[in-house]
């Protein structure tokens, strides 16, 4: 599985013995270790192609900062056992919070991506006073519980929509648009003292489930990302590929409809016809009181008709969005993600798959989503890229805000 990564990313295990590249060949051994795990010196100079002794003088340091052990020694093998390395767990910590129009998720993670502690609220509309306030008692919550070492807290990252208060949705209330004008990342630096990192939830649920999930195989793929809201992200040669604005993957505005049979008049965007939101809707309509995603599995024999009257729907337009997709980027696959329950996406992604049979059998196939909370632990993975010279490292993301409309008529 992993040797398909390694050979994809041979150009980013390169590294010189120069003295001016430390910071470089630092980031080669560290995501080294991280991606071929537990793995001896010899085996990193190998797939880095640095010298042995500079190996030597990195992993010294790394051991002296507690960010990596000396796991075991591996014998079988002639003359003296080698001595593998592995991430501590224990090394550093991260918290990933994922708001948006339907919940709040927040999470703490350590160094090798494992969740030390989860607050959730299936609550739909929290308005900013309650997102700050609920975060400020998750993050006591993780404090009192001693879940995480703060000492060793990398940072905090936000996974939030773009847009958040300005586009509408079914269900939004009176007042959601205060969302446009608070300023989130002043909010949050009052409650922390720690680096913050932002960046729009499809992108940080498609680098979660790269660096934990799907990415372990392919190095280009597309994240569909089903939220109250429909968006996406692409992983382009192992990079998160977000374009000038970050809006790169923002499949939600692709427009599909066009000769479906289905679509009453011109074309429209996906994401009008595509959500967690317009599903529960529907089944709304049809007399089935249905709030959140958890209420879909618990549907009698009629409700569960009419979802998979609605999925077949959907289908038309999702197969019709990943034609436009593999025609432009020609993706390993597509994954199918979020907060739709694993049956539903199951049925969901069978239902794609036959329509795009209809089509090409060369198209890319589509596969559900590895990692669950795929924005929380992506906005978790943020702070983390950096300590570990990730290719998903983004230095914008400790500065950018929510996009509004505003800044993107700006940014035009």
């Amino acid at each position: 599985m992993t040797a398909k990564r390694y050979g994809s990313m041979s150009g980013d295990l390169s590294g010189s013995s120069a003295g001016q590249a430390s910071g470089h060949n630092r980031g080669l051994v560290i995501r080294a270790i991280r991606m071929g795990s537990p793995i001896s010196r010899a085996e990193i100079s190998r797939r880095t192609g640095l010298t042995k002794p500079t190996i030597a003088t990195i992993v010294d340091k790394l051991l002296d900062e507690g960010l990596v052990l000396e796991a075991r020694r591996r014998h079988g093998l002639r003359g003296q056992p080698a001595i593998e390395l592995e991430i501590n767990p224990d090394g550093c910590f991260s918290i990933g919070i994922d708001i948006d129009r339907d919940h709040m998720t927040v999470l703490a993670i350590d160094a090798v991506g494992a969740v030390r502690g989860r607050v959730h609220h299936e609550k739909a509309h929290i308005l900013p006073d309650e997102f700050v306030r609920l975060t400020a008692e998750a993050l006591s919550h993780f404090q009192r519980g001693r879940l995480i070492d703060e000492a060793r807290l990398a940072g905090i990252g936000l996974a939030i929509p773009g847009w958040i208060g300005e586009i509408q949705f079914p269900g939004k209330p009176e007042g959601y648009e205060c969302w446009a004008d608070f300023d989130v990342r002043s909010a949050l630096a009052e409650l922390t003292g720690k680096p913050l990192y932002i960046d729009n939830e499809s992108n940080a649920a498609t680098m979660a489930e790269y660096e934990y999930g799907f990415g372990a195989e392919s190095n280009t793929f597309f994240y569909i990302y089903v939220s109250a809201c429909t968006g996406g992200g692409l992983i382009l040669d192992g990079r998160c590929h977000q374009g000038v604005m970050g809006l790169g993957g923002e499949i939600s505005w692709t427009m599909v409809g066009e000769g479906d049979g289905l679509s009453d008049g011109d074309p429209v965007p996906l994401g009008h016809v595509f959500s967690l939101l317009l599903l529960l809707e529907f089944l709304q309509q049809h007399g089935y009181d249905v709030t959140c995603a958890a209420d879909l599995t618990n549907t009698d024999d009629r409700g569960r008709a009419l979802i998979t009257q609605w999925l077949k729907r959907a289908s038309i337009h999702l197969a019709e969005a990943v034609r436009h997709v593999a025609l432009i980027v020609d993706p390993d696959a597509v994954i199918l993600g979020g907060r739709l329950p694993l049956r539903l996406a199951d049925e969901l992604i069978q239902l794609v798959h036959e329509q795009l049979a209809h089509h090409d059998h060369h198209l890319p196939t589509i596969h559900r989503a590895a990692v669950p909370h795929a924005a929380a632990l992506g906005a978790a993975a943020m702070p983390l890229s950096g300590v570990f010279a990730s290719p998903m490292a983004d230095p914008r993301q400790q500065t950018r805000v929510p996009l509004s409309h505003l800044e993107r008529a700006r940014a035009a």
